[in-house]
């Protein structure tokens, strides 16, 4: 048996020890995050999939990852030879997990998960789904802690401060903000779960999650305290000297549930059920009156202050120059008969951005997809499989860099030789609902996915579509991927609010040929004020040129066409004091007029 079916064989076996007939793995850790520390990679460990989004369920005779469209050309191939069955989330005929169970298992029968990586609100709804069929849901077992006998421990590196200067608020600052909120929404207290959120409100910030700079620990805010738990080795002394100056005490990592458990009767606590884990929900105590909404934390983290947006603006321009360097040495290294791995370039472009100021590191893992490649949503290029990339066909390059003063995330699609029509056709839909959205006028109260349609009607409109959203939220030296807004076609219910930052990516991918993907980031502003009520609209603060040759002009309107050239004009504008004369010169050919 290969490693992966040696790790099955394991689970199964401490299954039947407890009477387990299915386990649950999902791809959270013990704070609900997207990218996790080693520690809590369960799901990649037992499956070999590295995608960021997909759980897996291990029953005593098969093995199944639900993954969604973004990732299901990368599944398959890391899944193959594993015996794991890929279940492909959204495709008709693909079962939920809990229907796939329900035919699958009798009344009786035991699933089992850790609770603690679970949110309450997940872990609830399976349960209500699975009871329904007399299956027993158990929420009490890490069975991966039994065979995993080379788990990492829980990192310890040490927190570092985000100084107010960046921020714009002071920790004492923003504990009062929630404060605020809370009594406000008839509560007292709040438990902090998620990593961005405790980075957030402390304005501290770590190395323990590849690519998001947060540190791992707990949270408890009151109005009558503020607790940062986590390792005391964590803890150095220009930290804690900060922290505490600021009102907050620190207690260890494992005494959060204890912590939680006495709460007192005076306690009314305000509960995010997606954003708290169901161990530390069932911690709560029955006297504690719970308040539920969605995360104080979260919806305050998501505007920026007008010191972020200062900061982001800034890091944008330096960004901007690292890309239009990186691109200048691209074209010349293609153009003299060079070649370079997709893989490679990833490391290249991470060399250009480190050159400039306030760099900390990527904010995800480069995609760089060229040709059939470029049609995998989430690509991962590998040094053993990477394309290797010349002069001629499309590359989509989606990257972003972590700075001190902001988060980025950029998408372009280039053409390395002369682009077919089909190219130019695609690339220009995709353009005109980029564009749709960066023009939005909306009435505050607006949901993203009121303004997902702009995007994608040049598309619907020729029978095409992408199955990934439209925009995302982004963090400030956060999470490059944050809430509670977004832009795609599910429902949510959060209102896009000035301040907010937001990405604005339409996309469109032919499989096995090539992938389209415009990205800028976008702020949410006031644009007017009439006695109709307050419209808002978008700033795109991403400074990188468009490539030219990509674009049909005959497919624009003339507003689409302004906005272009009009964009393109800024970025040279923008770009062009901090670069020299020979760097200028080419990116004045780039951001030519059409």
């Amino acid at each position: 048996m290969n490693t992966i079916q040696n790790r099955l064989a394991a689970l199964r076996e401490a299954m039947k020890a407890e009477g387990i007939s299915a386990y649950i793995i999902p791809s959270s850790d013990a704070h609900l995050s997207e990218y996790t520390p080693l520690r809590w990679t369960g799901r990649s460990w037992i499956s070999g999939f590295s995608g960021s989004a997909g759980t897996m369920l291990v029953t005593l005779e098969g093995a199944y990852l639900w993954t969604d469209s973004r990732y299901f050309l990368q599944a398959g191939q890391e899944l193959e030879g594993s015996s794991i069955e890929l279940m492909k989330m959204g495709v008709p005929g693909t079962p939920s997990i809990e229907g796939f169970l329900a035919k699958s298992l009798s009344a009786g029968s035991v699933v089992a998960a850790d609770g603690a990586c679970l949110s309450e609100a997940e872990a609830s709804d399976s349960r209500a789904k699975l009871e329904i069929y007399g299956i027993e849901y158990r929420l009490d077992i890490d069975l991966l802690e039994r065979i995993w006998h080379d788990r990492p421990a829980i990192p310890n590196k040490e927190l570092f401060l985000q100084p107010a200067e960046y921020s714009g608020q002071t920790a004492a600052d923003r504990i009062a903000l929630v404060n605020e909120r809370l009594k406000a929404n008839g509560a007292n207290a709040t438990i902090v779960t998620m990593l961005c959120e405790l980075a957030w409100v402390f304005n501290i910030r770590g190395y323990d999650v590849e690519y998001n700079p947060v540190g791992v620990g707990f949270g408890y805010i009151s109005d009558r305290e503020a607790v940062l738990f986590t390792l005391p080795e964590k803890i150095n002394a220009e930290v804690r000297a900060e922290l505490e100056k600021n009102g907050v005490r620190i207690e260890d990592y494992g005494q959060i549930y204890p912590f939680i458990a006495a709460l007192d009767d005076q306690t009314r606590l305000y509960v995010d059920t997606k954003r708290t884990t169901h161990s530390l929900y069932t911690s709560i105590p029955k006297h504690c009156r719970i308040v539920e909404g969605v995360s104080i934390l979260t919806t305050l983290k998501a505007v920026k202050t007008p010191t972020e947006l200062a900061g982001l603006r800034t890091a944008m321009v330096r960004d901007g120059v690292s890309l239009t360097r990186f691109y200048i040495w691209l074209e010349d290294l293609l153009k003299s008969g060079g070649s370079i791995s997709e893989y490679d370039l990833g490391v290249k472009l991470n060399e250009f951005r480190a050159r400039g100021e306030k760099f900390y590191g990527d904010s995800f893992g480069t995609i760089a997809g060229y040709l059939g490649h470029g049609a995998i949503v989430h690509y991962k290029a590998e040094p053993k499989t990477s394309y290797t990339i010349k002069g001629e066909g499309v590359l989509l390059l989606d990257s972003g860099g972590q700075y001190f003063d902001g988060t980025t995330d950029i998408t372009r699609t280039l053409a390395l030789s002369k682009p077919s029509d089909q190219i130019r056709t695609d690339y220009t839909l995709v353009l005109k609902g980029h564009i749709g959205v960066a023009l939005a006028r909306f009435p505050e109260g607006t949901r993203g996915s009121q303004i997902d349609i702009l995007a994608r009607k040049a598309l619907w409109d020729r029978g095409l579509n992408y199955g990934h959203g439209t925009g995302h939220g982004v963090g400030y030296f956060l999470n490059v991927h944050e809430g509670p807004q977004n832009i795609r076609t599910e429902v949510n219910p959060t209102p896009l609010e000035i301040g907010m930052i937001t990405s604005n990516e339409p996309g469109l991918y032919r499989s096995g040929e090539y992938g389209i993907r415009i990205e800028n980031l976008v702020v949410t502003e006031l644009k007017e004020e009439t006695e109709f009520g307050r419209f808002f609209g978008f700033e795109t603060v991403t400074l990188c040129y468009m490539d030219n040759q990509l674009v049909d002009k005959s497919l624009l309107t003339d507003v689409e066409l302004a906005w272009y050239n009009d964009y393109q004009e800024r970025v040279y504008q923008t770009l062009c004091p901090h670069l020299t004369a020979d760097e200028a010169a080419w990116l004045r050919e780039k951001t030519a007029k059409i």
